[in-house]
């Protein structure tokens, strides 16, 4: 599948800028190591992985098979474990739960949520996403015959990517990689958080994961909070921000 975000990519590198790494301290850690959510694949973090690897940052973005959630640690175990030096481990949206467990790595030193959601040990998706109303992009998740799960195309656009272009929207909508329904009914049998320090970029607009949700989650492992007014799609939409916040967890003098 070619670069679904392309054209937040060209926004966020041509409107917001990357100044090159010549002019940049260097980052006390290099290694950054991204993994996407549900729905969408790893060019979802385009536009941010741009911005830091302008900036000097070695930058890689795990490609999740969405099967099962110990597939998608067992994915993005095998890229921290290939990284020389520490990792600042991201995670956006289902992201979050396997960063929460791959990130019970020696290799890894901080973790950074993006509109993500962060179980506790025991925790499932399920069960967290039960607890309160149904947000628009939750009341739009459809099964195909499969038991593999999409946001209703009709919905995606408004619910997912509301502060992006239409057109963009709509090309992802028609370009979903489906997840595993039962990923979202396995527990987390680790909660790196408790131990690892974190930061959490909080969406405002998201209509997928609640913001009051995302609070939850950041008060609860006491993470360093940055808000956007951006919607579930904020890596790309509002990309500077959470590059920024990355850097935060990087130790960047």
């Amino acid at each position: 599948m070619k670069a679904l975000f392309v054209s937040a990519l060209m926004l966020t590198t041509a409107l917001m800028g990357a100044a090159p790494a010549s002019a940049q301290s260097k980052p006390a850690i290099k290694n950054i190591v991204l993994v996407h959510g549900a729905f969408v694949d790893e060019t979802s973090w385009d536009g941010v992985a741009a911005i830091l690897t302008a900036k000097g940052y070695h930058v890689t973005a795990v490609k999740n098979p969405l099967t099962s959630l110990a597939d998608d640690v067992a994915a993005t175990k095998a890229v921290v474990d290939a990284q020389d030096g520490s990792v600042v481990l991201v995670g956006h949206s289902w992201g979050g739960v396997v960063i929460g467990e791959a990130g019970d790595d020696a290799k890894v030193a901080s973790l950074v949520y993006v509109s993500a959601f962060a179980p506790d040990k025991g925790e499932t998706i399920s069960a967290l996403a039960a607890s309160g109303p149904a947000t628009p992009g939750v009341a739009a998740i459809r099964p195909d015959a499969k038991g593999y799960l999409t946001i209703d195309p009709a919905v995606f656009p408004s619910a997912v990517a509301g502060d992006l272009p239409k057109q963009i929207g709509e090309h992802l909508a028609a370009h979903q990689m489906p997840i595993n329904h039962t990923a979202f009914d396995e527990p987390a049998k680790v909660a790196a958080w408790h131990e690892k320090p974190s930061w959490y970029v909080l969406s405002a607009k998201d209509l997928v994961l609640d913001p009051h949700a995302q609070a939850f989650f950041a008060e609860r492992m006491k993470a360093k909070v940055t808000s956007v007014e951006g919607s579930h799609a904020s890596l790309a939409s509002h990309a500077k921000d959470v590059a920024a916040v990355i850097e935060a967890a990087a130790g960047a003098k």
